[in-house]
Formats: structure tokens, sequence, C-alpha cells
């Protein structure tokens, strides 16, 4: 990501473009929005016919999670022999010698060390959550903070590292708690934009548990603003994205940052 300065993005923006989700290649794009006229609990009936864009949205990310490992290790086994040639290639390019002895494992070792830095292309979120939803009549806020990410901005192949905070409201359903570290390991570990990658978080545990709200907050520090361009050594992007309870009831969001900052 290219940002000439920090950028956060606040919980009370609306950047919302259109009443659900689409799925593109894997990656959940768009916000999961309640019914208007309410805060409806997920999974509140409806009149026949009447399907909500909310509904639309969890049956295509549903149904994507089927689809969504576009990778698998024998892949991975197949490709290496072209990822080493391309890395020995872009070595001529800078103007080295890919036969010296320093660089002469070096394009395989980079393409073994590519393919660990996007395995989660070779993931799928209903293998991660499928044994660990679990039916609890608890319906106060669960947090899980400081969650370490590395991913690889899109733009220039370079890492992206920070912190993911998570906050949900279950709605008679939890997840196992190491699985939302999971979450974030699936989806940071992919060439990734950090807006994309806060909502594709939030919208899996939507999806996955049907909460009264999730909030998902990332701090993170981008290399390509570090080690190039502004070369801006302190900077961090802030992103957020706060789905049910936790976008429409202000009380409801700032009990979330408060503990998230504590």
């Amino acid at each position: 990501m290219e940002h000439s300065k920090q950028t956060q993005y606040s919980s009370n923006e609306k950047k919302d473009t259109g009443d659900g989700g689409s799925v593109l290649n894997g990656h959940f794009d768009g916000m999961v929005k309640r019914p208007a006229g309410g805060t409806a609990r997920a999974g509140a009936p409806q009149a026949p016919g009447a399907e909500s864009g909310s509904h639309r949205a969890a049956t295509s990310v549903m149904e994507s999670w089927k689809e969504e490992r576009t990778r698998s290790v024998e892949d991975n086994e197949m490709s290496l022999p072209s990822l080493a040639a391309a890395y020995t290639t872009i070595l001529r390019g800078l103007g080295e010698d890919p036969q010296r002895q320093g660089l002469l494992k070096t394009p395989w070792r980079a393409a073994t060390a590519m393919q660990f830095f996007t395995k989660g292309y070779q993931e799928k979120i209903i293998d991660v959550l499928n044994d660990a939803i679990f039916d609890e009549d608890h319906d106060e806020m669960v947090i899980v903070k400081d969650i370490d990410m590395f991913s690889m901005c899109e733009h220039h192949l370079v890492p992206i590292f920070g912190r993911v905070h998570i906050g949900y409201l279950p709605n008679k359903r939890v997840l196992g708690l190491s699985k939302l570290a999971r979450i974030v390991e699936i989806y940071s570990r992919r060439l990734q934009v950090q807006e994309r990658l806060t909502k594709q978080i939030a919208v899996a545990i939507t999806e996955a548990l049907q909460p009264t709200g999730v909030g998902v907050v990332i701090e993170a520090t981008h290399m390509c603003m570090v080690m190039r361009g502004v070369q801006k050594m302190n900077s961090k992007t802030v992103t957020s994205t706060m789905l049910g309870v936790f976008r429409e009831d202000p009380k409801t969001r700032d009990e979330f940052l408060t503990l998230i900052r504590s």
C-alpha cells in the first residue's frame, strides 16, 4: 500500500457500496448490513421470498468457502521450479550472478519462502471452523487482542506486519478462541491490502457465527512505506471494520475500542 501519512478509518465512516457482500477470487468484498429499520438478530424469521441482503451475502460467502482454496500442496511442488527460475531471472535483472556461491540456492529458498508467505491460499475457513463452533448461552463481548499478523503488500510484494484485535457479541454460539487467530492467519498469508484484510476477517466471523456484532481493528507497519517511497520509519496504518451492533450502537463500539487499548 502506498500512503503519504497515517490513515485511520473510524467506526463512524460509511463506505458501504451495497446491501451485501460479493466474493471475488476467494476474497470477501463488501460489508454485511443489517436489514433496514432495526437491529434484528441474525437468523430472525422472514416472510417467504423476502430475502435480505445479509442473507444473500451469507449464502454467497458460505458457498465460497467450498471453492476458496486456490492452491494445494501438490500445486506448490509443481510450481516450485518455475518460481525458482523466475527468481533467477530477477537476480540477473538486478545485475547479480546467480551462479556465485552465495546465490546458488537463493532462487529455491526464495521460492519456498514465498509459498510459505502466501500459504493462506491453500487453506479453507470451513476446515478451520467446522469442529470449533459451540452452542453457548453467552451474550457478553468476547475479545481476542494483540494477534500477531504478517502479510505481503500486493502492490510491492514486501511485508506488512502488525497486530489484529477482534471482538464479537455472541448470539447463542461461540468460536474456539484459537480459531480467531487461525482466521487472521488464513487471510493475512496472502497478497493483501490492509483494508480488505480487515473486512475479510470480520465478514468471515459474521458468516460463521451470525453474532449480534463483530469488530476488527488492525494496526500495521507497511515496509513499502518504510523501505521505499516516503520512507517514514514510525508510520502505522490503522483500519477497522464494524458490523452489526458494533456499527449501530456507539456504546458497544466504544466499549470494544476501550478494551482493546487497555
